[in-house]
């Protein structure tokens, strides 16, 4: 019996490798690096510190969690979810309880990946004045949601492998290292869809987590070394919607629910465009090849910022585009009898 990212059971709804998303899946700003006066008033923030301070915000993502696996269970036993119409075996909610809550992992993991990214530009581009919380509660607040966001992402990955090896009917060592390659190993999973969805789930996964814990290296691999890698973190968000959208079965089909992903994005786009124009590091910002302004000197520095803010704009344009006509890339024919195949074709 072979499913999606693993064997016998079904597809991932989102990010498997997410959510990371991240987006962004971060653990720090990339803002300016406080100075050292700054370092001998303040004490360091370390991983045990702030898996510390993370607890709250888990217990508020489990929360989230929760609600949100009650509503995916309520809805497959009303068979009002799509996920039925892909799958219509899963119409056995209690049957495939692990896989929902699996899906419920995702969704809260994209939620934290989107509100961490948020926080990130939020930190590394100009400040709005009126914030209920301060510059170092913000960031250690970025910090904490980035941890819990590599945390969800990793429990919907384990909870979707447990429902693969819980289906199979091999012997357990079968069941676990197939579960294994179809789920963690970028093209063990051979079928339909899932051969594109899933390794892009599980290059989220896999950036999230060493982009996520360099901040508690950055002294020790250098401020600049760390800026540049935390930048990627972006692309961690990316390849987490884009996971998501290409194999949600939630949002599988046209309509509200998955043009309101693609919505959630447009202040993601609008933050990161206005963190590029008016950056916190004055070395950043766009000046005029020669004024001395610029991080990257002459004409092929500034023509790569220039060309840059040109891209993120134009990807801004585009979200809006895709909301306002609402041809977000849905599926709009539901697919032939699937009831004895996980293929998402």
């Amino acid at each position: 019996m072979k499913s999606s990212p693993a064997s016998a059971a079904p597809e991932p709804s989102e990010p498997a490798a997410p959510a990371a998303p991240a987006a962004s899946v971060t653990s720090a700003t990339s803002a300016e690096e406080p100075d050292t006066t700054q370092d001998r008033r303040t004490p360091r923030s370390t991983l045990r510190s702030d898996l510390r301070a993370s607890v709250p915000d888990g217990l508020i993502a489990l929360v989230v969690t929760a609600a949100i696996f009650a509503l995916l269970y309520a809805r497959i036993r009303a068979k009002t979810s799509s996920t039925v119409s892909v799958m219509p075996f899963m119409a056995d909610a209690g049957g495939f309880w692990m896989y929902f809550l699996s899906q419920a992992f995702g969704w809260s993991a994209l939620l934290w990946a989107w509100g961490t990214v948020i926080l990130g530009l939020l930190l590394s581009g100009p400040r709005p004045k009126r914030l209920p919380l301060s510059g170092p509660r913000l960031e250690q607040l970025h910090r904490t949601t980035s941890l819990n966001t590599i945390a969800l992402i990793a429990a919907h990955a384990l909870l979707f492998a447990a429902e693969l090896v819980r289906h199979d009917t091999a012997r357990w060592n079968s069941r676990l290292w197939t579960a294994f390659i179809e789920a963690f190993v970028p093209g063990g999973y051979d079928s339909g869809t899932g051969q594109i969805a899933m390794p892009i789930g599980q290059a989220a996964l896999y950036l999230a987590i060493p982009l996520g814990l360099l901040f508690y290296v950055r002294h020790r691999i250098g401020p600049k070394t760390w800026r540049v890698l935390h930048r990627f973190v972006i692309v961690v968000y990316i390849l987490s919607v884009w996971h998501t959208l290409l194999y949600g079965t939630n949002v599988w089909y046209d309509g509200w629910f998955r043009t309101s992903v693609w919505l959630l994005q447009l202040p993601i786009a609008a933050l990161l465009l206005v963190r590029l124009l008016r950056p916190a590091r004055r070395s950043e910002r766009l000046s005029r090849p020669g004024t001395g302004g610029a991080g990257l000197r002459g004409w092929s520095g500034w023509s790569l910022r220039f060309v840059g803010r040109l891209a993120v704009a134009a990807v801004a344009v585009a979200i809006l585009a895709v909301v306002l006509s609402g041809r977000d890339g849905g599926r709009t024919i539901p697919p032939a009898d699937t009831s004895s195949t996980h293929n998402h074709d």
